[in-house]
């Protein structure tokens, strides 16, 4: 399954917040500049950040799942959270 976030935030940033989210979850797998993989039990997640219209990054996490699971779950949060960082305010809500 594929998701994505457009935000404010810079691709370094976003990428560290990924690196802080699954990286307690999950094994790194792979590294690149603009790109993070981590691997587990629950299967393979890749987060991608790049420019996007100026001042927008387009954050892309796909996982290796076919249908909902608890790694497309985590998948969601992670987006959650990024748009949390960006919009304090914002309430996170869902069995995510």
């Amino acid at each position: 399954m594929r998701y994505f976030h457009r935000t404010t935030l810079s691709p370094d940033d976003a990428l560290a917040q990924a690196k802080a989210f699954f990286g307690t979850r999950l094994a790194p797998a792979d590294e690149a500049a603009r790109r993070r993989t981590y691997a587990g039990a629950l299967g393979k997640v890749t987060i991608t950040a790049r420019a996007e219209g100026g001042h927008y990054t387009l954050v892309e996490v796909s996982t290796d799942q076919v249908g909902e699971s608890e790694l497309d779950r985590l998948a969601k949060r992670f987006l959650a959270e990024v748009h949390k960082q960006v919009e304090p305010g914002h309430e996170l809500r869902g069995a995510y």
